[in-house]
């Protein structure tokens, strides 16, 4: 008997502990003498090339990160409310129409805070444990 509720809570721990690496929490990177007011649909608007500036009427360059990485799926189905080949249609039809030019991707959180440090004016996203002192953070909460 004890054995047996021994195995559920291993199984249960496993399935708990194992589930919540898959989603990633992620937040949108800005430099740090970035003051615009940012929020998720600003963030929506900015990474579908809908607004091109940020509220303090500076340019805002977007950073998007490949497909397939855990931030990249939780940017698009979180903030963008698309999945990653939804977003990529999008985009394919912007460009096809000569409409819009995608975000630059690059390859991971890290690639992301080294531009957005260098850059007052990128605005980017990675997994909000990827964060450090040499971007501001801003929740997408």
């Amino acid at each position: 008997m004890l054995k047996h509720t021994l195995k559920k809570l291993s199984l249960t721990a496993i399935i708990l502990f194992g589930s919540a690496s898959v989603f990633a929490e992620v937040v949108i990177v800005v430099h740090p003498s970035n003051s615009a007011s940012i929020d998720a649909k600003s963030a929506q608007r900015i990474f579908l090339g809908k607004e091109k500036k940020f509220s303090t009427g500076k340019e805002a360059i977007p950073i998007n990160q490949v497909a397939g990485t855990a931030s990249r799926d939780a940017f698009d189905n979180g903030t963008l409310g698309r999945n990653s080949a939804q977003v990529s249609a999008y985009w394919s039809k912007l460009v096809f129409t000569g409409k819009g030019i995608p975000p630059k991707e690059v390859a991971d959180d890290a690639a992301v805070i080294a531009i957005v440090s260098s850059n007052a004016d990128a605005i980017g996203y990675v997994d909000s444990g990827a964060a450090d002192a040499s971007v501001k953070t801003i929740p997408l909460n």
